[in-house]
């Protein structure tokens, strides 16, 4: 049975690089003036999702608040899909790209009382070839550039601010891609393909302008090549991006392939080099604490 008192507090102590211990306490002095029961579990990097799932089945919190990157988040969403559990975000990784779309505030007050709070959101989930993807994945530059990240010694985003020249000069783009959907198949080429279940990179460029992260539908983004006004636009969050820069199909599955090996990351983490992916979406199966302008921008409209 759950408790509406129990709170399990995800951490992970190396995520982003940041001392954890002022966060933990900023979390437990809120949870003790709101009465509430926290638990807190560290991350070790081995067998930390079976540890969560035993958690969740003997303490029955009601809600998950996590402290880490989209990695951590990600390991907790897979435990909770499906669930009657809220997910709440302190970010506190590299990127944090969900928290960046969610448009959760930088300032630690702020970042609690959104993870705490009741305005929650159903959000869709995608799966390639069966992991788990919360909002943007890609096959091509970006995640090439993400390798040369992991593999590099400074992190945040001047760490890939370093990596960004090197990755184009090196880079084997452009790719030949196939996409199959029930609606189409087609071939193109470009230098990178997103699969986008949200608007925007952790960096903030927005590369989706018009994707819904609870409409039931993923979008296939292929950027054909460089276009450096096209590529402000997105920095900026312009609605309108050309369709000689990017192509766009909003769709709820596919098969997508590419001539060659080629680099592939999902939610900020490099997955390795494929020629393969298979997409699918389940609708609204993570329930999510959101910033309430978020919530009723995309909710509220919803129940109207």
């Amino acid at each position: 049975m759950k408790s509406e008192k129990s709170i399990l507090l995800v951490v992970n102590p190396i995520a982003g690089g940041l001392d954890k211990d002022q966060i933990i306490q900023s979390i437990q002095a809120e949870t003790d003036s709101r009465k509430l029961i926290l638990n807190i579990f560290k991350t070790k990097g081995d067998r930390d999702k079976e540890a969560i799932k035993k958690i969740l089945e003997t303490d029955h919190p009601t809600r998950v608040l996590v402290v880490g990157g989209d990695g951590t988040i990600s390991l907790v969403a897979h435990c909770l899909l499906n669930k009657d559990i809220c997910l709440g975000i302190i970010p506190a990784g590299s990127a944090n790209g969900l928290a960046v779309n969610f448009g959760i505030s930088e300032n630690l007050s702020e970042q609690i009382t959104t993870a705490l709070s009741q305005n929650v959101m159903h959000i869709d989930s995608l799966f390639l070839n069966k992991k788990l993807c919360l909002h943007i994945a890609d096959i091509g530059l970006n995640a090439e550039l993400i390798k040369n990240y992991e593999d590099g010694g400074i992190r945040g985003k001047w760490g890939y601010f370093l990596q960004s020249i090197p990755t184009l000069i090196n880079s084997d783009s452009p790719t030949e891609f196939s996409i199959e959907t029930d609606q189409e198949n087609i071939e193109e080429t470009g230098i990178l393909l997103a699969i986008a279940n949200a608007n925007k990179f952790g960096t903030g460029a927005t590369i989706n302008p018009n994707g819904k992260i609870n409409d039931g539908k993923f979008e296939i983004l292929i950027f054909k090549n460089f276009d450096f006004i096209e590529i402000f636009k997105t920095i900026h969050g312009k609605q309108e991006l050309s369709p000689e820069f990017v192509r766009i199909i909003s769709t709820t599955n596919a098969k997508i392939s590419c001539k060659r090996p080629t680099p592939f990351q999902i939610d900020g983490e490099f997955i390795g080099k494929t020629q393969n992916i298979t997409v699918s979406i389940e609708r609204e199966n993570l329930m999510v604490a959101v910033p309430e302008a978020f919530f009723k921008l995309n909710v509220s409209k919803l129940q109207i």
